[in-house]
């Protein structure tokens, strides 16, 4: 079981980055140390995959600053919100279940890059 308080706090730690990865099915883009911790600890690959192949959506792609908002139910079932930056609504999804630990986080992409705010 994931200590929640301690992801939190690891994650926080995240300042800037000085390595970057690829996943092999979106070589265009990139991901930060946080997000690679965020990833492994909370075995959420999966939010990864879904953020950057949405990047297909027009709607999405022509937005230079993203921001991904997940927030989680009790029941399991969450909502991700792709807002631009600037407090407006781009796209949601509903997942209709998930096992990620934390109620909620956001997560930032921008110039081909996902990254933790913390990151910025």
């Amino acid at each position: 079981m994931i200590d929640k308080q301690k992801l939190k706090a690891e994650l926080s730690h995240f300042t800037g980055s000085e390595q970057v990865f690829y996943n092999p099915m979106f070589p265009k883009f990139k991901y930060t140390e946080g997000i690679k911790y965020l990833a492994q600890e909370a075995n959420c690959y999966w939010l990864l995959v879904h953020i950057l192949s949405n990047q297909a959506i027009k709607a999405i792609s022509k937005q230079p600053f993203q921001v991904w908002k997940l927030k989680v139910a009790e029941n399991h079932t969450a909502t991700i919100i792709v807002e631009d930056g600037n407090g407006n609504q781009v796209k949601s999804f509903q997942l209709t279940f998930t096992d990620f630990p934390l109620e909620e986080i956001d997560l930032w992409f921008t110039e081909g890059t996902l990254i933790l705010p913390s990151e910025y």
